[in-house]
């Protein structure tokens, strides 16, 4: 008896292991997709923020848009 005790309980080790793996990439997944929503959406800022100042670059109003001039 003390046998089939002893899989059983090597069984439900194994097992609480392999959900604990599959915890942890689930995690790791999640984190990743984040970080890549966060970077597109930075680089979206920086490329409506460089396009403005383009904008106003070609239209030549770029100096009094600094100078806090309207």
């Amino acid at each position: 008896m003390m046998h089939k005790d002893e899989q059983l309980s090597s069984i439900k080790t194994q097992l609480l292991d392999i959900f604990m793996s599959v915890e942890a990439e689930r995690h790791q997944q999640k984190a990743k997709r984040a970080a890549t929503r966060y970077y597109q959406a930075r680089r979206g800022i920086e490329l409506h923020r460089e396009q403005r100042r383009l904008e106003r670059h070609i239209r030549g109003d770029e100096l009094t848009h600094h100078s806090g001039s309207p």
